[in-house]
Parts: C-alpha cells; structure tokens; sequence
C-alpha cells in the first residue's frame, strides 16, 4: 500500500530499501527463520529488466495486480493460498521434469494429509516433518486437516527441512504466510542424507537430542544417486541395511522412518520399483515387512505428478503397529484426465482413506 500512494515516484530502490530495512529488523528469536528469505526476489530483481526504468515498470503492473487481491481474511478460503498453488501448479506444468521436483500435486498432498490426519485425530499436541520439503505444501495440507480435529491450531509444530536454496526460501516463505506462529516452525537448508535433522543447538553442542516427531511426509526426489559408503553405523539406516548408490529412495524411507515416535505415523511417495526390484533393497523391503512398519501401500495412476509419466506409490508406515498384515490397494484406475496429466477426484481421494482406515478388502481394488 506504501508503494502505490507513491504510484508516480514509485521506484525498483524502494524495493531494495524495503528489503535491507526488513533484513536489519528481524527479531534476533526469530534470526534463523527469516534471514535470507527474500535472497531469491533480490537476485531476482535484476531479470526484470537491464535498466532501473525497465525493473520499476515491471514491479508496478505487479503491484497493480496484487492491490486486486482480497487481503483482508474475509474470504472462507485461504486466498494467499490458493494464489500460491495455482503459480506453482502453473510453473510446474510448464517447466517439464525439472518442476516435479518440489511441487507434490494438491490432490495426492490432500491424500496423504488425510491419512495422517486420521492416525492422529485424537492428539492434542502434534509434531510433523517433511524431510524434502519442497515449497512446503505438504506440511501445510497436514496442518489444515489437523486442524479439523485439534482444538487449538497453534498446538501444530512444522519442521521443514530443503536441499536447495531457492525452493528452501519458498519453504519457508510459503509456512510464514499461512498465518503458523514463527515458534512453531523450524527449517533448515540441508541435505537430508548426508547431514541428519542436527541433534542438538548449533550454539549449544551439549543440547543432544535426536528428533522424533508424530508424522513425516515426504516425496523426495526419485532413484536419486546418493553416496552410502561409510554410512554403516548410521543410526537411520544400522538397523535395515544401506540404498544402492544408483537409487536413494529406500535411504529417505529409512530417514523418515527413523524420525517417527513410536506412535507416529508417515507417509512418502515413491517411484513403483521399490515395490519389486532386487539386490540391496530386496534386503531392505524384507526387513520392512519382518520388523512389521509397512501399513499400508497406494498404487497412484500413472502421469499424476507433472513432468513425468512414471506410476508412483504411497507408502504408509508405523513404528509400532497392531495388526501384522500389509494392505495393498490398486487405486491407479481412478481418476479424470486434465490435458497430459491424470488427476485424482474427491471421491477417489475418500475412497483411498476410507480403505485404508477401515483396512477393508474390496475385490479388484484392496486386499490384506
């Protein structure tokens, strides 16, 4: 609103100004959460243009059609939100494989929240972690179907942990927004498997305590290259045997899965293959299932992330669980195509939960 009463001495500078004031002004509580989150749109700025003239004209028809946007929590919905989705749902769709990476389509993200939310439905306080965090959509669909249970909404803690810097400042920028308390989020930029969720303060090393939280979710990045070696003695992975180099995806299974408390729950999307090829995750699968964590596992159609056609699943699975069978369902004939990509409906996404909280055989869809 500042910059548009300025409208004809608005300039690109009051940007950067903005952005240096607000860089000075962080509360010294909440340093580790905000510095740098705005590096991307000041890196940014110079692609608008090679003249200041070009970058102000630029930043103003924006301005002109951000000030459209309702802001002013009326609307039944999260406007921001839905804003946000849409550009990424967007961009992802026409950036090719590259986009796929961190953005998990609203539908399987509802999906997945859905199964959590059900698991923990009765807790009064909740911690959860996406250990590939993307733009952070994840974690704030389960924070909203929490939060149908949860009387209290702020009693919900995010953890949020990106490799890369520039999905890393969406993360976070995208958990700020949502209206969540900063003391109710933690990030980090980091590589989830080389480097674990840090045990302790970076400013107090005698502050060791591994991370357990109620949930993890995740969709990491698929048949990820990795390096294992000198990983043997990794408590995340000690117990179940180490991901070929060539595929990572039983490595960010095994991390997910080590977070959880004992009554946690998670789930985590990944390429069909680790379902039935051999070697090191053949080992890994069968001390799954012989240590009973694997609850449930969703065939997705196919060409329902953006940017790829390959079939994917979700798995789901407890520290801790009282039955000792496995339910399989075949949702991949369930959908409605939208131009290249398949598309889960509200019903398929009900079917799916239902199934899976209800553990029912359905002939040709689920079986125990």
């Amino acid at each position: 609103s500042t910059w548009i009463d300025k409208m004809q001495d608005f300039d690109v500078a009051n940007v950067r100004d903005a952005l240096s004031a607000f860089n000075r002004l962080i509360s010294p509580a909440h340093k580790k959460l905000f510095v740098g989150i705005f590096d991307t749109l000041e890196t940014g700025l110079s692609k608008l243009g090679d003249t200041t003239a070009k970058q102000t004209k630029a930043i103003s028809k924006l301005l002109q059609l951000i000030k459209d946007i309702p802001m002013d929590g009326k609307q039944d919905y999260d406007v921001l939100g839905f804003i946000y989705e849409y550009l990424i749902g967007m961009f992802a769709a026409n950036a090719g494989k590259k986009a796929g990476e961190f953005y998990t389509p609203h539908e399987v993200s509802f999906l997945m929240s859905e199964i959590v939310a059900d698991h923990l439905k009765d807790q009064k306080k909740i911690q959860i972690y996406d250990s590939c965090s993307g733009s952070g959509s994840l974690l704030i669909n389960i924070g909203k179907s929490l939060s149908k249970h949860i009387d209290e909404k702020n009693n919900i803690k995010y953890f949020a942990q990106e490799l890369k810097k520039n999905t890393y400042n969406l993360s976070r920028m995208n958990l700020v927004m949502r209206g969540i308390l900063p003391n109710n989020i933690e990030t980090r930029n980091g590589d989830t498997l080389e480097n674990d969720w840090p045990h302790f303060d970076e400013n107090d090393p005698f502050s060791y305590k591994t991370l357990y939280v109620d949930a993890v979710v995740s969709n990491p990045p698929y048949s990820q290259k990795w390096d294992p070696s000198n990983k043997d003695n990794d408590a995340r992975f000690s117990r179940f045997g180490l991901a070929p180099k060539g595929k990572a995806d039983y490595a960010f299974l095994l991390h997910d899965l080590y977070h959880l408390k004992p009554d946690g729950i998670m789930t985590i999307v990944l390429p069909h293959g680790v379902l039935f090829r051999g070697g090191e995750e053949g080992k890994i699968r069968k001390k799954l299932i012989e240590s009973n964590h694997i609850d449930a596992i969703i065939g997705l159609p196919s060409s329902i992330f953006f940017g790829t056609g390959i079939p994917t699943i979700i798995i789901v699975l407890k520290q801790n669980r009282e039955n000792s069978d496995v339910l399989i369902i075949d949702a991949s004939k369930g959908f409605v195509k939208e131009g290249n990509n398949n598309k889960l409906r509200a019903s398929n996404i009900k079917k799916i939960v239902d199934s899976v909280s209800d553990r029912t055989t359905i002939n040709k869809y689920s079986r125990l």
